[in-house]
């Protein structure tokens, strides 16, 4: 077996709610990044993956457990562990040639010498006659080629890729990883090591040697793909797609956890949504172009994940998120990998009273909503500011997810005409209807 680089071991990360109580962002993380081999992590938004990378970066400490590198305990920083951000991150004022000199002037590098490094990375991954060119000049997947030379002229044994790919459009993005790849392979750069989050499940199994699936809530390694094939791989082979729905089937089982956020889908064996739990973030519009697709040929009320993906312009993290709210309202359910059509679900594409049928399975289904709608009757002005429910959601979310939750909350009680909304002041209404009766 190679030589382990960096270790994780019970690892756990904290952040304090509202209430002072700490919330478990990681908890038991063990995992071990070693030489010759890369691995890609997926997992939901939120789950603390990023939180990961930035450990073992040395960028925040650990709550608990213990982060080694090469052996020893990491304290701060590791120089030869290197990160790049979703974001480009780029100075504007810099020039290119001096955006990926920065880090090796922080050392305080001879000017000559760090000229020519940079140089050198710089012709590497594909800039040379950029030099001189500030960030605003350049396209964004130059701007990222851009982040990853700054990262490579550090000579980095451990790359970090933090959705590197991401911001970027798919030709793009898809360019970028084969050169990475392709100077990984030809032995180009020194690093020994790539750790890749992503939310692209085909871009993980083309470039991954193990692909890890992380849960959360908190987060943790709950599952783990090897995957043997050689490189190159074609993205349109038996053996590729077959991994593929693989990695999709270990994303969406269940993991016995409550709530949305335990690392697969719901499940209706599982226990109920709480009060304060996230939401899926799902678009209506996308939820209801989902269930309809379903419905039609060529699925007749059950897909297969990867072939619905391919049907949808949903990227892999949207497309999770709308199933797992399609599954929280009762419209699907999910079996072997593939996601059905409940009777439910079936008589909501039909029907012509959506918001009728959607306000029901919210009112069921989401307590969130629910509370809200039970605040509103209360409360004789029929008015309740945004602030008093997001103080709420804060006991047992970050201040980041309570407000995602919210947001989506609202979006779904207005379209199921439970309430209204204004932007303006932040205050959630009872509807002019339900006002009417009231009266």
């Amino acid at each position: 077996m190679s030589t382990p680089i960096v270790e994780l071991k019970a690892v756990g990360k904290h952040f304090r709610a509202a209430d002072g109580s700490a919330r478990a962002v990681l908890e038991g993380v063990d995992f071990t990044l070693r030489e010759g081999e890369i691995v890609a992590l997926l997992g939901q938004s939120g789950s603390g993956k990023s939180t990961m990378l930035r450990i073992m970066a040395g960028l925040i400490q650990a709550d608990e457990g213990q982060v080694l590198y090469r052996g020893m305990p990491l304290y701060g920083t590791a120089r030869g562990i290197r990160m790049v951000f979703q974001s480009f991150a780029l100075f504007p004022w810099l020039t290119v040639q001096k955006n990926v000199e920065l880090g090796l002037e922080a050392q305080g590098m001879p000017p000559e010498e760090r000229a020519r490094r940079a140089a050198k990375v710089i012709d590497l991954i594909g800039l040379s006659g950029f030099e001189g060119a500030l960030p605003r000049e350049l396209s964004g997947g130059m701007r990222q080629r851009v982040g990853i030379a700054r990262a490579l002229v550090m000579e980095p044994e451990v790359l970090l890729m933090d959705e590197a790919f991401s911001a970027l459009d798919v030709l793009t993005g898809e360019r970028l990883r084969e050169e990475i790849l392709e100077l990984w392979q030809s032995g180009q750069i020194p690093t020994k090591a790539i750790l890749v989050v992503s939310h692209n499940i085909e871009e993980a199994v083309m470039m991954a040697d193990r692909v890890l699936i992380f849960a959360s809530d908190p987060g943790r390694v709950r599952a783990e793909l090897p995957i043997s094939l050689q490189q190159p791989r074609k993205a349109e082979s038996a053996e590729v797609r077959h991994l593929i729905d693989k990695v999709y089937e270990l994303m969406t089982a269940s993991s016995g956890r409550r709530g949305a956020g335990g690392g697969g889908l719901i499940s209706e064996r599982e226990v109920k949504l709480q009060l304060g739990d996230r939401l899926p973030q799902a678009d209506i519009a996308h939820m209801e172009g989902i269930l309809e697709l379903l419905a039609e040929e060529p699925f007749h009320g059950r897909a297969d994940l990867p072939k619905l993906a391919e049907e949808t312009e949903l990227t892999d993290a949207e497309l999770l998120e709308v199933l797992n709210a399609l599954i929280l309202l009762g419209f699907a359910y999910l079996t072997n990998g593939d996601i059905l059509l409940t009777e439910l679900g079936g008589r909501y594409v039909k029907s012509g009273e959506r918001q009728q049928m959607f306000a029901r399975q919210l009112l069921e289904h989401v307590p969130l909503i629910a509370y809200i709608c039970h605040g509103l009757a209360q409360d004789k002005s029929g008015d309740l500011p945004e602030d008093l429910f997001l103080k709420l959601l804060r006991f047992t979310l970050s201040e980041e997810e309570a407000e995602r939750a919210l947001r989506v909350a609202i979006e779904w009680g207005r379209y199921g005409d439970l309430f209204e909304y204004n932007f303006n002041t932040g205050v959630i209404q009872r509807s002019e209807e339900d006002k009417q009766d009231a009266s």
